[in-house]
């Protein structure tokens, strides 16, 4: 039995809380004794999916001779008729809830059930317990034995034996990728590979190559191929692709075809797309799209070659989302996401709108380097190209994922502010809430920060390159970089101001400093333009007329009257109609056309310290490009 589960919808079979569901359940003879439970959701929701899950056995579909006679199916190690239940946080759990979860799991089911019952991983209580084969040694078969020896007296339960059931053995742990290798050769060979490979090797003179991996050779009579069948413990010490190009390598030494692979139950998307970076790096291939990366490793693993692979059932975390009710603002259509900003709440607010600027800043730089990529005319740019493309590909995603991430840590401080403040305990819980939800509601801006100062010098870069007709694009996308970053430093000065710890103080509003300072001195072209309107000022070599790309970025990062100056003028009407007062700096430029009011900005004071001024624009012109330097007082 192989399945698992998230605390994310109904299951009212099971009994399990609202906000629970059993993701996915497999049947196969090879796997005729185990129970997977990835936990997702709320903590409490895990505790009570602990609570529940007894329950929930009287409803699986077991075969009935698993529950009623002894556990003699499958070839899989075991040594109960639910041999083994592990709780694996994949979602908003931590590794210490999934151990309360395996203990309330292991008594109630001892308790219920009168079965003997051990904890293991995480939450293994003696350290000679911690590995699971350690307790499985004899299998069912020795339990009798093992039971009456007071070392091996279970955790829960009583220390008798119960043919029609044996033993169960419940914890914590990673997750584990079951991951089968096909091969047209006898079991025999099959578990030779096995052996040279997983970490216990021959015995432990012996020891396989690949650690965290525990394997055996077994045959398939349904499907006529034998298997090197490995438990995957940590995918991030041992990828999936390691497995499957050492069990090629070894094959291929003793002449022995692999035909595809198997994965059985669910698997973390990141094991998938750590896969899929191996072989876009290996064969030098250029690959930006999730849903494509996934569509490559099913194809280079042979995935589908026993049955086909649906990333949608089989990736853990697109089962997670496709089972929320709430699937945050990023799904919403723009504009229901506009109309939620405009609603009369905190949140979302100018923290996501921050965000969503990143998002769509990083996203016209990805477009404008596809746009100068593939081209027979610019055929020469396509190594850079494919250098370049890929970080706003990726912060694109990840910004996306900021705007709801931001909007959840700012709620969270508001959730804590409605805590009772009754008697001094409430007020210090109340207190200590607000604390963290401030320090939350800073990092997600900072992040934000962070990830887009490490745009900009990809960005410069691009602009010397990429197609002239998407010069517009790649100034706007400057433009809402530029603005996130500023947006990202308002919303972290305005929540560190109430932050009564000095160190994290000190150690954000340095690291913050530092990108925002990136951001205002990548507005001078680093090659030796200076500031506009200093002695030392020159143009940047202007734009190719004849040409299709870029010679320059300095531009990008120049303020708006310059831009407009050596820009636009020579090829538009342009008219500044600027009016500054005070002896500041910030100007909004203006281009010549459309009738309409442009509207002014008032209270501004210079960002450098410049003193304060006030800018209106006449009402010929409507904005240009908009206004560098400015914060508004």
């Amino acid at each position: 039995m192989d399945g698992g589960g998230t605390m994310q919808s109904s299951c009212s079979s099971s009994r399990c809380r609202e906000d629970e569901s059993l993701l996915s359940l497999g049947w196969s003879r090879h796997y005729c004794h185990k129970l997977n439970f990835p936990c997702g959701g709320s903590a409490q929701s895990a505790k009570e999916a602990g609570k529940g899950l007894s329950s929930l056995l009287v409803c699986l579909p077991f075969p009935a001779p698993i529950l009623i006679s002894a556990p003699s199916l499958g070839e899989h190690p075991r040594m109960g008729a639910l041999d083994v239940c592990p709780f694996v946080p994949v979602m908003n759990v931590s590794m210490e809830e999934c151990v309360t979860c395996a203990h309330v799991f292991g008594q109630r089911l001892a308790a219920e059930l009168g079965v003997p019952v051990y904890l293991y991983g995480e939450a293994a209580r003696e350290e000679s317990r911690k590995a699971l084969p350690a307790i499985r040694a004899g299998e069912y078969e020795a339990l009798p034995e093992k039971l009456a020896k007071p070392e091996w007296a279970p955790d829960f339960g009583p220390p008798t034996f119960v043919p029609r059931w044996g033993a169960t053995v419940t914890g914590a742990r990673t997750f584990l990728i079951a991951y089968n290798i096909n091969l047209l050769c006898t079991k025999e060979l099959a578990h030779r590979i096995a052996l040279n490979l997983r970490e216990q090797g021959r015995g432990a003179d012996q020891p396989g190559r690949l650690k965290k991996v525990q394997g055996i050779g077994w045959y398939l009579e349904e499907e006529n191929i034998a298997q090197v069948s490995t438990n995957v413990l940590d995918f991030e010490t041992t990828p999936l692709h390691t497995v499957y190009e050492e069990v090629c390598r070894d094959a291929e030494a003793l002449n022995l075809p692999v035909v595809g692979s198997q994965l059985v139950g669910l698997v973390p998307k990141k094991a998938m797309l750590d896969t899929a970076e191996f072989y876009i790096k290996k064969e030098k291939l250029f690959i930006l799209e999730e849903e494509q990366k996934i569509r490559l490793v099913v194809s280079r693993l042979g995935l589908d070659s026993l049955s086909p692979f649906h990333p949608q059932e089989r990736i853990i975390e697109y089962l997670v989302q496709a089972g929320e009710v709430d699937s945050g603002l990023v799904a919403k259509p723009l504009g229901a996401f506009v109309r939620a900003v405009g609603r009369r709440s905190a949140a979302p607010g100018g923290g996501s709108v921050s965000a969503a600027a990143a998002a769509l800043g990083a996203a016209l730089g990805c477009m404008v380097g596809l746009m100068s990529y593939g081209k027979r005319q610019f055929e020469e740019l396509d190594p850079i190209m494919r250098k370049l493309i890929p970080p706003f590909h990726q912060a694109m995603d990840e910004l996306v994922a900021m705007v709801d991430a931001d909007s959840r840590a700012f709620s969270s401080y508001m959730e804590a502010m409605k805590l009772p403040q009754s008697i001094p305990e409430e007020r210090e819980r109340r207190t200590a809430a607000m604390q963290q939800g401030l320090k939350t509601a800073v990092r997600v801006p900072c992040a934000l920060a962070e990830k887009v100062s490490g745009l900009w010098p990809a960005l410069k870069e691009l602009a010397r390159h990429c197609n002239l007709a998407c010069k517009s694009d790649i100034q706007v996308g400057a433009k809402m970089l530029e603005a996130a970053v500023f947006g990202a430093y308002f919303n972290v000065m305005i929540n560190l101001k109430d932050i009564t710890d000095e160190k994290f103080k000190l150690v954000v509003s340095r690291g913050h400093a530092c990108a925002l300072a990136l951001v205002v001195g990548m507005r001078w072209d680093r090659d030796g333009v200076e500031a506009p309107g200093t002695p030392q000022a020159r143009a940047p070599p202007p734009f190719a007329t004849s040409g299709m790309r870029g010679v320059d970025g300095g531009w990008l990062f120049c303020p708006v009257e310059w831009q407009t100056m050596h820009l636009l003028l020579p090829h538009a009407d342009v008219t500044e109609g600027l009016w500054a007062a005070g002896g500041g700096k910030a100007r909004l430029g203006t281009c010549a056309g459309a009738a309409g009011e442009a509207g002014g900005l008032r209270g501004a004071q210079g960002w450098a310290g410049g003193s304060a001024v006030a800018n209106t624009a006449g009402k010929h012109a409507r904005p240009c490009l908009g206004s560098f330097g400015i914060h508004l007082g």
